[in-house]
């Protein structure tokens, strides 16, 4: 049969519309957008259920957005073998299996479809695009409208005048013009095209080198690819090169990428019992069935969906949706179990404010707003010079305003004056009354410092709140929309470009930079309302996040304090450097007996295993002799030479990141050192600095400890130095409640003594200084669950006796050998460890993954309480001492916080009072079974501080 002949039953569908839906495209949107769902949230060992949620909200919301459809089917990929694998054995060779978690959820993600009103088509031996293709040429030939809903651009070259396909997630539509418009070609040169770039997700190989644009060009050129290979000799370049090489293979990959659009169904269809289906008249199979209240009920009620359940009583089957006119989405609608995603807003409504009518609006709309989401838009992302280009608010869901201010894109309107602009806004940006939120709000504060202004009044930051919930995840304003909300917006290389091609924010058109700007904004107000719920309904977490918050206004004050250095000092010590690698480099030599470059692994390894015979002791994965600094290390015990290049990487590295780098990392304005402070990176809740890395400064070596010889005060200020005294083995202490450690602790007895007093079985007066060094590193080494292999590696003695030493430890404390297998058997029930204080700290592979990451999982999940409750502490005690400076109108400044240590600037008249006041802060900010402990040093630099 043509399409041009009429089938039987074809007058009586014409006009109607035919709904598809990929269902393998949403099974794995839902996936991904979902977080973690269990039937029984407080057990996470019970069923996963984010994609069957994510499934059930977004055919919900399909079928409010499509209500006219009278057939719909919903389309899944059947394992096993088609004709493709057949001809082509690698195809699809690169996928990765599907995991674990969602393959578990397959079967009630069917189950639910049905029960929804959806026929559910998974046939083997035939992929689901090419049902697809086969539905929709059918209802095409009956006079029906076929909308496909799919995130996949392969259908692209099923559209026509009456096929037009959805993305389901992003709201973009693919008919004749959004084809056109987005690959080049017209929809009946798609499978030309394919052809020619490939498809690396299936693994079909297309001409080598030759991407979207070459492709469009071609068969734009030459009308198809058929006229293409026929004058493929007349094609130049490197590209006709590859198109020649390629021309045995296009036949093969173009029945690859083709859309079959002539399946036989019937089967598969009659087993549906919704129809008599046949071979020319599969669409009678596929009418919308009622949903099953009872049955879903019962299901929902199973999966731990009590919102939806209560739904059902009231009468609702179809739920989860965004409303006529929204976007199918993943994420939870309002009235679910978890926070709302986006709301039932319709069109998204984004303003360019470009009048001062405009402005007055929006200023007493954020001046009467309950909350108002603020966003920068600024120069750099060097948040020290960053100046403002644009700011953005969202005060409700789906509404948003960007106010230009320095765009200078050729024929932009008229902006608003920077300067009158931020006057009029400054009463409400200074006032604390007015609350604001924001994603990385430490960034936009520095923003508007730059101008002079002091934004108070910020009570929430979406990037934080997703770091206290879900610490293990992204939390990037794009991972969190499409996790939470299954929607994204633009991304700044989408807007700027990237690499050499990237333009400033500056130069984007007013258009896009609204609707990127105003995305941003409303987007975050929306994540906001997704996440707030989930903190509010748990104290400790909510404490955990408000600590974080008041955390991110100190550091802000700390960054933009900055350090002072001595570049003298530096330039000293770089030119000892220099001189000593120069050395080191010549003794290389002479020991290797050649000249080889110290930076080459590959010439190292030669000269190591090669020239000198050195026996290897491991190989890389790629079966070459390693020299890695842990393999060094272990030859230098024995070989002159390998001690001599490590000491050579050492110096070289101190020189290149510190003694050379420092100086130029001065700021013109104020020549001291501005370090920025990252939040939300460590999954122990600790902080990280970059720009530079203050905390890698290697204080082990003497080499190392010199470099804060140069981090100094100005004339009439000196530098301290707060540190927290074994902090870990004090919690440790605390969290066994081991009697030994506490009686240590609180006696005030020196801890590494009184555990080689009690390993060694003699009297606390009578342990060697090697004993207490033992001692020591049986006490840190068992905070990270070190084994015994780690710890005679580490002692350099025997394994037996590192085994013994251990027995005999956890014999002495047993307390510490209980807590370990109790927070080892938390983790592995709940899928994350806590902090004293509440903080979670999650461990994905505590319960899969491979042994070694498994053993790696137990061994964090032991450490990191400690470690966690740590980050806690300090950032509670950096928030309590400079409580306590502002409040006494105290001149010192907090300058930089290091690990457990806070590090000030300190004006002399204020020297006693740091040195009494700011230890018995730092320990008074939490009660634990041990006392805390912190020590004070001053000093005229960091070094000399300690």
């Amino acid at each position: 049969m043509t399409q041009t002949q009429e089938p039987a039953g074809g007058h009586a569908l014409s006009g109607q519309t035919l709904l598809l839906v990929d269902g393998s495209s949403y099974l794995y949107r839902a996936y991904h957008a979902m977080p973690d769902l269990r039937a029984d949230p407080l057990d996470p060992t019970s069923p996963p259920t984010g994609a069957i949620r994510g499934m059930i909200n977004m055919l919900g919301s399909l079928r409010q957005d499509f209500p006219e459809a009278q057939y719909v089917a919903c389309v899944f990929d059947a394992s096993g073998k088609t004709f493709r694998d057949d001809l082509y054995a690698a195809y699809k060779a690169n996928r990765s299996p599907m995991p674990d978690d969602l393959r578990a959820q397959i079967e009630p993600i069917n189950t639910v479809v049905q029960l929804l009103g959806w026929t559910v088509l998974t046939i083997p031996g035939i992929e689901a695009d090419d049902v697809i293709g086969t539905l929709a040429r059918a209802g095409e030939a009956r006079g029906m409208q076929v909308v496909i809903s799919s995130g996949d651009k392969d259908l692209a070259q099923l559209v026509t005048e009456h096929v037009t396909i959805i993305d389901t997630m992003s709201g973009k539509k693919r008919d004749l013009a959004g084809v056109q418009a987005e690959f080049g070609v017209p929809a009946n040169r798609m499978i030309d095209y394919q052809t020619l770039v490939g498809d690396s997700v299936d693994n079909v190989p297309g001409v080598s080198k030759v991407g979207p644009k070459t492709a469009a060009k071609w068969l734009n050129e030459y009308g198809s690819l058929d006229a293409l290979i026929a004058q493929a000799d007349a094609v130049k370049g490197a590209a006709g090169e590859n198109l020649r090489k390629a021309l045995d293979w296009l036949p093969t990959g173009r029945q690859l990428v083709t859309i079959r659009t002539d399946c036989d169904l019937s089967p598969a269809l009659n087993a549906q019992a919704t129809g008599t289906a046949t071979v020319d008249d599969p669409i009678h199979a596929l009418p919308v069935r009622p949903a099953d209240a009872a049955a879903l009920a019962q299901f929902y009620e199973q999966y731990g969906f009590r919102s939806l359940a209560k739904s059902i009583a009231a009468g609702h089957t179809t739920l989860g949706g965004a409303g006529k006119g929204g976007r199918a989405k993943a994420g939870p609608a309002p009235e679910t179990d978890l926070p709302a995603g986006k709301s039932e807003v319709g069109e998204l409504r984004y303003t360019t404010i470009l009048t001062w009518a405009q402005f007055d609006e929006w200023l007493a709309r954020i001046d009467a707003a309950e909350l108002t989401a603020l966003d920068t838009e600024a120069t750099s992302l060097d948040e020290m010079q960053a100046t403002l280009v644009g700011i953005s608010l969202s005060v409700q869901p789906g509404e948003a305003a960007y106010i230009p201010l320095m765009h200078t894109q050729p024929g932009t309107p008229e902006q608003l004056p920077l300067d009158e602009v931020l006057a009029r806004l400054k009463p409400w940006l200074e006032d604390a009354s007015k609350p604001k939120l924001g994603q990385n709000f430490k960034y936009d504060r520095h923003v508007f410092a730059n101008h002079g202004m002091t934004v108070r009044g910020y009570v929430h930051d979406t990037m934080l709140a997703s770091y206290v919930l879900e610490v293990h995840r992204a939390h990037s304003l794009e991972s969190l929309a499409d996790r939470h909300l299954g929607r994204t917006g633009l991304s700044y290389e989408d807007v700027c470009g990237k690499g050499v091609n990237q333009i400033p924010f500056a130069e984007v058109d007013l258009d896009t930079a609204t609707r990127y700007a105003c995305e941003d904004a409303d987007q975050t107000l929306d994540v906001h309302r997704a996440l707030w719920p989930r903190l509010a309904a748990d104290e400790r977490l909510r404490g955990i996040y408000a600590l974080e918050i008041e955390t991110s206004e100190r550091l802000f004050r700390v960054e933009r304090n900055g350090v002072q250095i001595d570049a003298g000092t530096l330039a000293r010590q770089s030119n000892d450097l220099g001189r000593r690698i120069l050395e080191a480099e010549e003794k290389a030599y002479e020991l290797a007996g050649q000249p080889f470059k110290l930076g080459s692994p590959k010439q190292i390894g030669e000269i190591l295993f090669g020239k000198l015979g050195i026996p290897p002791l491991k190989k890389t994965p790629s079966g070459v002799p390693s020299t890695d600094e842990d393999v060094l290390e272990q030859l230098a015990e024995d070989y002159p030479l390998p001690a001599t290049i490590l000491e050579h990487r050492s110096l070289s590295k101190l020189k290149s990141t510190y003694t050379d780098k420092l100086p130029q990392m001065a700021s013109p304005l104020d020549g001291r050192v501005h370090t920025h402070y990252a939040q939300a990176v460590a999954v122990t809740g600790r902080l990280s600095s970059v720009d530079p890395n203050l905390q890698n400064i290697p204080v082990r070596t003497a080499d190392g400890r010199r470099i804060r010889e140069a981090f100094v005060a100005p004339p009439g200020r000196l530098i301290a130095s707060a540190d927290y005294s074994q902090i870990e083995l004090r919690i440790m202490a605390h969290l066994s409640g081991d009697a030994a450690l506490l009686k240590a602790f609180r006696e005030g007895l020196d801890v590494h003594r009184a555990t080689a007093s009690e390993v060694f079985g003699v009297a606390p007066d009578q342990v060697s200084s090697e004993q207490r060094r033992y001692a020591k590193v049986i006490n840190f080494g068992l905070i990270y669950g070190m084994s015994a292999f780690g710890l005679a590696k580490n002692l350099n003695i025997e394994r037996s006796a590192a085994k013994s030493w251990i027995e005999r430890y956890f014999e002495r404390y047993p307390g510490v050998r209980r807590y370990m297998d109790d927070t080892v058997d938390f983790a592995r029930s709940h899928g994350y460890v806590e902090t004293v204080f509440g903080r979670r700290l999650y461990l994905p592979e505590i319960n899969g993954g491979n042994g070694p990451r498994k053993r790696a999982a137990e061994r964090q999940a032991i450490n990191a309480p400690m470690q966690g409750t740590a980050a806690d502490l300090i950032k509670k005690a950096m928030c309590a001492v400079q409580d306590k400076l502002d409040a006494q109108g105290r001149q010192t400044l907090i300058i930089m916080q290091v690990h457990d240590e806070l590090v000030f600037e300190v004006p002399e008249a204020e020297v006693d009072w740091v040195r009494e006041e700011v230890p018995q802060l730092m320990a008074s900010v939490a009660e634990l079974q041990v006392p805390l402990l912190a020590e004070v040093g001053v000093g005229l630099n960091w070094e000399e501080a300690h």
